[in-house]
């Protein structure tokens, strides 16, 4: 059976792993699979689950919190901010669904800073131009 490399590139780790002979993953369109020999194919990965195998070895989860895609020449790479490796599909998804929950209250305490912010701005450049008015 035909083989080809994944490599995960990420902001904190990378990993190569060969022999690799099917991936499963979903984009905008929906779900895809890739085999050795496939063509020149890149696309975004949504936040979620994709799989892959070695041989007839059990499937590896890969948990993504969305990636960039790219098959070249055998070659497999992918690209997101931070990825985990499962072979325990429960265990994967516990994960996945609290790093989302845990991204989703960062966004909204950043949202809530930046609003605080704007406000802030607001007010002071309300006050500069009454002040600019009472020395007219």
């Amino acid at each position: 059976m035909s083989a080809f490399t994944l490599q995960l590139l990420a902001a904190d780790q990378q990993q190569r792993i060969e022999g690799v002979t099917s991936f499963v993953g979903e984009d905008g369109s929906g779900s895809f699979g890739i085999l050795a020999g496939h063509q020149r194919l890149m696309t975004s990965l949504v936040f979620g689950l994709a799989r892959f195998r070695c041989g007839d070895a059990p499937w590896q989860y890969l948990a993504v919190a969305g990636a960039l895609l790219y098959f070249v020449d055998n070659r497999l790479q992918i690209c997101t901010r931070r990825y985990l490796i499962d072979a325990d599909y429960e265990h994967i998804s516990s994960l996945l669904q609290q790093q989302l929950l845990a991204e989703e209250e960062r966004m909204h305490s950043l949202r809530d800073s930046v609003r605080q912010m704007e406000d802030q701005i607001l007010r002071r450049l309300w006050e500069l131009g009454r002040q600019g008015r009472e020395v007219n």
